[in-house]
């Protein structure tokens, strides 16, 4: 019997070239087999929501499965790279629920994280919203891909640094020197954020 990762692996390169019958099949073998994997990170980004949100963490896996088959032109390359762009895609969605929420309410009661809580830096008790996070994340993604999506990993995931270093197929290490770098970027852009917008 073939071990779960070598599983995986194998039918992620199955899709390469595949037609969509194929394709969504053949994902939703993937995620039925990453399943528990998946329902932790989505339960991770869930812990930085507000109680009572809409989506719970069946539910945010689902929709993401519905957009990785959706990206019919990513072939990806194993299962850390698989892993990485789920969180890519529950981070869209829990953005894109919150850019929902705040266009419905004209920007009250978007969800807000404290920088020390978040990424271990800033002013105690100083909040931001999730909307300013994930645009200065995309900003990070253009200049260092891997620590944005340590960052990723790690404040919408809410992994650990072993399993960060899982998903990513790289050393804690590497991981603790992503995370220190990325958080004293994002501390940064984020103070002369908040400071153009006060």
């Amino acid at each position: 019997m073939q071990e779960p990762r070598e599983t995986v692996t194998r039918l992620l390169m199955r899709l390469h070239g595949a037609d969509a019958e194929t394709r969504g099949e053949t994902l939703r073998q993937v995620v039925e087999l990453l399943y528990p994997e998946l329902r932790r990170l989505a339960s991770g980004m869930m812990r930085r929501e507000r109680q009572g949100h809409t989506l719970q963490p069946t539910a945010l896996v689902h929709e993401a499965f519905l957009d990785l088959v959706d990206q019919s032109s990513v072939d990806w390359e194993g299962r850390a790279h698989f892993m990485a762009s789920a969180a890519r895609v529950m981070r869209h969605i829990l953005v894109d629920h919150a850019r929902g929420r705040a266009s419905q309410k004209r920007g009250g009661g978007l969800p807000h994280l404290t920088l020390d809580e978040t990424l271990g830096v800033g002013t105690p008790g100083r909040s931001l919203e999730i909307l300013h996070l994930d645009q200065a994340l995309d900003r990070l993604a253009a200049l260092d891909a891997r620590a944005a999506q340590v960052i990723e990993l790690r404040v919408f995931g809410g992994l650990t640094v072993d399993e960060a270093a899982a998903v990513l197929g790289v050393s804690k290490r590497t991981v603790d020197a992503d995370w220190s770098v990325a958080r004293m970027w994002l501390a940064r852009e984020l103070s002369a954020s908040a400071g153009e917008s006060s």
